[in-house]
């Protein structure tokens, strides 16, 4: 091999002391070869600087070696846009920690965004062509037909928290409910006596658990009413729902934030109205996202782990790709309270 050319199977091969067919069963994995000269073969592409030709391999192996990671916004609308996907530390960070988890495996993410009807319906015909060898989902709508599109398409697929609607798909979720106690346990701890709360919306499982959580933990504590209003999820929403809620209830001294987000609003909303954070109300959010830290001061939140958990749906979808006759499964993730300075 001259010093300018491009490495071939037969380089690796010789370099490695076996055939070329064992080279090319053993990048394509079409059989089992012994360990050792799967490492001699890994070891001699490594040595000579040979890229497998991915249309070439995929005639072999019938698989694209792409990953569709389908991403439908929360916005009041439905439009993944307004919602500002690209911007809300939540959907970042959870794709930050897909890219991340499938760049070792040499698999490159498909971003498909998912608005409408239309939309899912072209998602399940490009995974059913075969174009992707599998599916991430990412949504946070109250109504979600992806997974059941996709387990009709075929594909493999994993989706971030329990669907809406029952679904033959595995997914990664959070103990949400147990993350809504620990918010209550710890104002509670503070001595707090007049909770209240800002929801996510309550059509999204996460919320509804989040509130579950939260209410059901006051209950046992001696508070069967905790004034709530809904947000959606963003800073606005956040900041509006603090102000209704110190209307109707100006001595609130403690608010559970169903995410980072809007209790960054929360606080803004505070500090119009003159109340001290954390000595008129305590603030608790969700997620230890970017704005629980930005925020002034940083917000005490209940941790959910997204970058964990963005590896963990990687993992169970190339399971699933490499062995397709695995049942669908789940996987919980614990919350964890991050202590900071709001409460």
């Amino acid at each position: 091999m001259s010093a300018d050319s491009t490495p071939t199977l037969e380089d690796v091969a010789r370099v490695a002391g076996v055939s070329r067919a064992t080279v090319s069963r053993v990048i394509n994995q079409t059989r089992n070869v012994a360990p050792e000269i799967q490492e001699a073969v890994r070891r001699a592409v490594v040595a000579t600087g040979y890229v497998p030709n991915r249309a070439a391999r995929s005639l072999v192996t019938r698989r694209s070696d792409a990953i569709g990671v389908v991403v439908a916004g929360a916005g009041p609308a439905g439009n993944v846009f307004s919602s500002q996907v690209f911007t809300d530390p939540f959907f970042g960070r959870l794709l930050t920690g897909i890219i991340g988890s499938l760049r070792p495996h040499s698999i490159y993410p498909a971003l498909m965004l998912a608005e409408n009807e239309s939309d899912e319906a072209e998602i399940a015909a490009y995974l059913k062509q075969g174009n992707a060898d599998g599916a991430l989902l990412i949504s946070t709508h109250a109504v979600d037909r992806l997974p059941a599109l996709v387990a009709e398409a075929g594909r493999p697929a994993v989706r971030f928290a329990r669907p809406p609607q029952p679904a033959p798909v595995s997914y990664v979720d959070l103990a949400n409910r147990d993350g809504g106690a620990l918010a209550a346990d710890h104002l509670a701890s503070l001595g707090r006596r007049r909770p209240a709360a800002i929801s996510g919306p309550l059509g999204v499982p996460a919320a509804q658990e989040r509130q579950a959580g939260y209410l059901d933990r006051w209950a046992r504590l001696g508070r069967p009413f905790v004034p709530s209003v809904e947000g959606n999820f963003t800073y606005d929403s956040g900041e509006h729902a603090m102000k209704e809620l110190l209307v109707g209830h100006p001595d609130v001294d403690a608010v559970f934030v169903a995410s980072d987000l809007m209790a960054q609003g929360a606080v803004h909303a505070l500090h119009d109205h003159g109340r001290r954070v954390p000595e008129d109300v305590a603030v608790v959010g969700f997620d230890d996202s970017s704005p629980s830290r930005l925020s002034r001061p940083p917000i005490t939140t209940v941790r959910q782990p997204l970058e964990a958990m963005a590896g963990e749906m990687v993992r169970l979808l190339l399971e699933r790709i490499a062995d397709p006759s695995l049942e669908p499964t789940s996987v919980i993730f614990e919350p964890e309270l991050v202590m900071r300075e709001s409460a």
